[in-house]
């Protein structure tokens, strides 16, 4: 099997003023809901507040903007507290008769509940979290014929589409906790006498009763512990999962950088019986408990550092309900059926049957109803069990290559050991597939000699492709055998463990060359019939190094990309995408992929879209999303759409030390650079742009090339943005909302391929 790795990559928006006011999504609350019902949600973020439009992945789910809002700052605060105070003491002093002509009218009690219902619906907050001090309410309407799965929802501005945040559809019951509030006990003691509900004193504690099966959304807030009681029957097999980190993966400003949540479950009496911090490596804790006696029963979910703020938000799910521990293999053919065994509880059976006729080399998730996703492999190489007594190098299991192994470390300390024939020179790739495939297995290989001397030995391998492990386990090693002969390779478990859920896939073979595409983010907004730069990065695994051609796949009319290529030996691309001359409602849901020649026969492979998450300040994570979306804002500018276009022929030559001219068709009339600037956006190391000049009708741009920064076959793409440099005036009759997105930067150009070749 093929798990591919990511070295990064992103997509850039037109103009860094409009990059900067992309409408983010810190939570949703609650993240999800049951099929058939109608319920609202709150999204908590910054730059929200000019919100028209919500978006939900897959069909039969509609989302409707309802309402949008921010704390209010002291100072109007301020001022509408000493209003309302002076007009309840106008009111005071009419109801004792001391109110002279200053009486009390109906204007005043209008005005007075105005700002009653404006001081307790925003109040300031000194303590709010800046990332997520917006939030905009929803109403989702989840069709009856709705699937159980997981969706993806964004929001729209004006000008931008905000990152997405999964959302959960499920078919269970669904209870719902009050949402959460920061604390703001320097307002709050106020609010309470315009009858807001008192906060209590001390830690958050929270109980409420909830009937089986069931799923509870909440959300824990610092020092938080919530309890939920439910009454159960003696032998009930229950399962109780939590989903947090799984639905908001990485937090920037916490450590470790997620909500880590830790489930107790207690009886009737208080005792604890059962707890869980994790589920194997996973964050996410699953307690499985058999209840010794009929009862009620309280599960308690708390942080494990007693943390909390909005967006630690989570899904708690309670029942007799399937999970799967374990399956085995853990992938199987292209083109074939393959039989597998389940471990788990409550599975209604003990084994089914994957059919891989369809599927591409990759991993995709068990077509079952289970409570939680089953990655599954599939690969075209040969593929062979195990033998089950290959401990030793005396009875190591043979095997012919190229082959992929499915086996199991089935006991603590154990060894798995396999020996093939090689010859002098030939080079020899082993990769372990596990934890990528949610087994504990945590592996160690070592490459030895017909004499048992060592010749590689590998331990961990880092897979950015797989973009939720903070744990990188699986082991990978290459290497060139010195000379004919038997050869072998060990496979243990670094810790020493072992166990029927210990399973991996072991691919054996000489280098399979090919190569993994992502994109970043999975959010885009482009002004109509205008260009904006994307970058998709390229992972080249075992050896390949062949150019890498981009492309749009079953686009709407009126996108188009140029300079799309990633150069040969090159890890990453950028060029421009256009968008129609027309604007949308919604967002398209675009595809890119890439095309290379591997061995003579040309491979195809999309490009992942994906979020850049930060981790605890500092670690860096490329998480998939569903899709590309990309919206398309605004009115094209008429004297800008279709006046750039390359008449120099490219890709444009330079040598280190020297300049190169480029000329484009321009705008009509002579004062471009009156009104307009360029500039070069994610400059290549070493190119600058020097001087843009009107040459008749065309634009002709001059490029230098640093001789200590560039050699001799760098090569890539130019982009330049087009900035207005004086917009209009804002109209001071129409108020702009407060944190409403600017407009865009005019346009990119197109992409302008360039090569570094040898001084003259």
């Amino acid at each position: 099997m093929r798990i591919f790795a990511l070295i990064g990559g992103c997509l850039l928006l037109a103009g860094n003023l409009f990059a900067q006011q992309i409408p983010h999504l810190a939570y949703v609350y609650p993240a999800g809901g049951q099929i058939g019902t109608t319920f609202q949600v709150v999204l908590g973020g910054r730059l929200l507040l000019a919100a028209t439009n919500a978006f939900v992945t897959g069909p039969g789910i509609t989302a409707t903007v309802l309402d949008s809002e921010r704390p209010m700052n002291f100072q109007e605060y301020n001022k509408l507290r000493d209003r309302f105070r002076e007009l309840q003491g106008k009111f005071q002093d009419t109801r004792k008769g001391n109110a002279g002509t200053n009486v009390w009218t109906e204007v005043d009690a209008a005005e007075r509940e105005q700002l009653r219902a404006k001081l307790l619906k925003n109040p300031p907050n000194r303590t709010a979290n800046q990332a997520m001090v917006d939030k905009v309410t929803v109403r989702i309407a989840i069709a009856t014929n709705c699937a159980p799965g997981e969706s993806e929802i964004r929001l729209g501005t004006p000008n931008a589409l905000s990152n997405p945040l999964k959302f959960c559809v499920g078919a269970l019951p669904e209870v719902t906790k009050v949402a959460a509030k920061a604390a703001n006990p320097e307002v709050e003691k106020f609010l309470e006498t315009l009858g807001a509900r008192p906060v209590p004193p001390g830690t958050p504690k929270y109980e409420a009763p909830v009937n089986l099966p069931a799923t509870v959304n909440g959300q824990i807030m610092p020092g938080g512990v919530d309890r939920y009681r439910f009454s159960a029957t003696r032998g009930q097999q229950l399962i109780i999962a939590v989903n947090a980190r799984s639905l908001n993966p990485y937090l920037a400003d916490a450590v470790p950088g997620w909500f880590e949540a830790n489930l107790i479950l207690l009886d009737a009496q208080g005792g604890e019986v059962a707890s869980a911090e994790r589920y194997h490596f996973q964050p996410d804790p699953v307690l499985h408990f058999t209840l010794p006696h009929d009862g009620s029963y309280t599960v308690q979910v708390h942080d494990s550092l007693y943390r909390g703020r909005e967006d630690f938000v989570y899904r708690l799910t309670i029942g007799e309900l399937p999970f799967v521990t374990g399956i085995f293999p853990l992938g199987g053919p292209v083109g074939q059926k393959t039989t597998i065994a389940l471990t788990g509880w409550n599975l209604p059976a003990r084994q089914m049957t994957v059919d891989n006729s369809a599927a591409e080399p990759g991993v995709i998730t068990l077509p079952e109803n289970f409570l939680h996703p089953v990655p599954f492999a599939v690969d075209r190489l040969p593929e062979i069990s195990a033998r089950g007594d290959n401990h030793t190098r005396e009875t190591a299991q043979a095997v012919t290559l190229p082959v992929i192994i499915n086996g199991r470390v089935g006991q603590p300390n154990e060894a798995e050991v396999f020996q093939f024939v090689g010859k002098a020179g030939q080079p020899i790739v082993a990769e372990i597939s596990a934890r990528r495939l949610d087994s504990p297995l945590d592996s160690f290989l070592r490459l030895t000699d017909a004499r048992g001397a060592p010749l590689a030995f590998n331990d961990d391998f880092e897979d950015k492709g797989t973009g939720l492990n903070t744990f990188h386990a699986d082991s990978y090693l290459t290497n060139t055998l010195p000379a004919d002969g038997t050869y072998f390779l060990h496979l243990r478990d670094t810790q020493s463990q072992g166990g029927p859920d210990f399973a991996y896939r072991l691919r054996i073979s000489e280098p399979q060359p090919d190569f993994a595409l992502r994109v970043v983010p999975s959010s885009l907004s482009l002004r109509a019939g205008m260009s904006a730069p994307v970058t998709v990065f390229a992972l080249r695994r075992d050896g390949f190094t062949n150019a890498i051609d981009l492309r749009l796949k079953d686009t709407p009319a009126g996108f188009s990309l140029s300079g799309a290529k990633i150069p040969a030996g090159q890890d990453k691309a950028q060029f421009t995408l256009k968008a129609p001359a027309q604007p949308t409602e919604k967002p398209f849901a675009l595809a890119l992929e890439g095309r290379a020649l591997i061995g003579g026969k040309l491979v195809t492979h999309a490009a992942v879209p994906s979020e850049d998450l930060m981790q605890a300040f500092f670690y860096r994570h490329l998480v998939p999303s569903q899709e590309l979306a990309v919206m398309v804002n605004g009115q094209p500018r008429p004297a800008l759409r279709d006046s750039f276009k390359l008449i120099s022929a490219t890709p444009v030559k330079i040598a280190p030390g020297s300049t190169a001219r480029v000329r484009l068709t321009a705008p009509p009339g002579n004062d471009f650079n009156e009104r307009f600037k360029l500039e070069l956006e994610s400059a290549p190391e070493g190119m600058t742009l020097e001087k843009v000049a009107r040459v008749g009708s065309d634009l002709e741009l001059t490029f230098a090339c640093d001789p200590d920064k560039t050699k001799p076959g760098m090569s890539g793409n130019l982009i330049c943005a087009v900035i207005p440099l004086n917009p209009a005036a804002p109209d001071p009759q129409k108020k702009r909302p407060a944190n409403q997105p600017k407009r865009p930067g005019a346009t990119t150009l197109p992409a302008i391929p360039f090569l570094v070749v040898d001084p003259p």
